[in-house]
């Protein structure tokens, strides 16, 4: 997910007065809850989009072995969004295995398999797709409550603004050159000279 200018400057506005509480004005908050509204709406699209994409590689699986290119790009890419390999996937794969790419795919896919099953049977979660985020809001008091009161820093006054130099100029006794004198005109090739004809 990439944050845009505005979007950078809203979040930059939003973690300062995480850290440091303050009333915030109210195009502030709004800015910020348009922004929360953009994060969810992504985390929406990028669920549509991983179910689309498990159905696409579905239909590519079952159309095999005619679909061979295609089914291993989108599972190389699907892998690559974080989809945790089926064993319909593992089949495809082995039966396709005279394939160097699927090969690779089949090695790459055991070894995420294996270390799925590995997290479950441990009941530690393996590496997953982030869960819907749920809201956050903000308490009174908060850490701020505790530390003293600081006093406002005065911002800083702009310097002033220095006069830019300007190019010495040439001595006055020295008179400015003529653009002929400075470019000078081009001479004009001459003429070729006569052959005369022998009569």
């Amino acid at each position: 997910m990439a944050f845009g200018a505005d979007e950078l400057s809203v979040l930059r506005r939003a973690l300062a007065v995480a850290l440091h509480p303050a009333p915030l004005p109210n195009e502030d908050v709004r800015a910020c809850l348009a922004l929360a509204e953009s994060v969810d709406e992504a985390v929406r699209e990028a669920g549509r989009l991983r179910a689309f994409l498990q159905a696409d590689l579905a239909r590519y699986r079952e159309a095999l072995p005619g679909s061979l290119t295609g089914y291993l790009e989108l599972l190389q890419d699907a892998l690559a969004a974080g989809y945790r390999p089926r064993p319909d996937d593992l089949a495809a794969l082995r039966a396709l295995r005279g394939n160097p790419v699927a090969a690779a795919l089949l090695d790459r896919c055991r070894r995420l398999a294996d270390r799925s099953v590995r997290a479950h049977l441990t009941g530690v979660p393996a590496a997953t797709a982030p869960a819907p985020r749920t809201r956050l809001l903000a308490l009174p008091g908060g850490r701020a409550a505790d530390e003293p009161a600081k006093e406002p820093r005065e911002p800083r006054k702009p310097r002033e603004p220095h006069e830019p130099r300007r190019p010495e100029r040439p001595e006055k006794d020295r008179p400015m050159p003529k653009p002929s004198e400075v470019f000078p005109p081009r001479r004009r090739p001459a003429p070729p000279p006569e052959e005369r004809a022998a009569g």
